[in-house]
Order: structure tokens, then sequence, then C-alpha cells
């Protein structure tokens, strides 16, 4: 089954993978990969705009004779990821109880 996901969730996802580790873009589309379909030509611009942003910046770091940009998160990427995760689990909460037979408030 699928799901549309929006781009907030896509950043959330972002943020959420880099808050627990510095990572390059390839990494972080794998990890990405786990949850939703995303490629990297679309995780690129998503990287772009968390970095315009300021919630990530980049660094570069030499691997096998090549530079590798990795990404880590600001300051404000972390309470911008922690009010993702507020939004989150309140949606999450809703899903859950309208699918198992509740009623939504």
């Amino acid at each position: 089954m699928a799901f549309q996901l929006g781009s907030a969730l896509l950043e959330a996802c972002v943020l959420a993978v880099v808050i627990k580790e510095d990572a390059y873009g390839y990494k972080l589309t794998q990890e990405v990969k786990q949850i939703m379909d995303v490629s990297e030509s679309t995780l690129y611009p998503v990287l772009r705009r968390l970095q315009k942003d300021g919630y990530l910046q980049t660094y570069d770091q030499p691997y096998q004779g090549r530079n590798r940009r990795y990404y880590t998160i600001t300051p404000a990427g972390r309470e911008q990821f922690q009010g993702f995760l507020k939004q989150w689990n309140g949606f999450r909460d809703k899903i859950d109880t309208l699918m198992n037979g509740g009623t939504v408030q």
C-alpha cells in the first residue's frame, strides 16, 4: 500500500537521519529509502532547501581520493526536527485511533 507523502515529511525524515549522525547524500538516500520511495534526484533539492533554510550545514571530507560532502544538523535544524516530531506524534495518534475504530476529536 502506498500513501502520498508530503515534502514536510520527507524533510522530517532527512533531519531524523542527520540528527543521529552526520551523513553524506548517498547514505541519506539509502536510509530514507528504507521507509519511503525516494530517489537521489528528489532528495538533493530537499537537502539544498534544508541547507538554505539554515537547518543543515555541509562540510567535505576526503574519501578514496575525492571529497565526500557531509550534512550536519544545526541548532535551528534540531529545533525544526522537534517541531516535526511533535506534529508527527499528534498525527500518528489520530490515525491510530481512527484505524482502530475510535473517534478522533
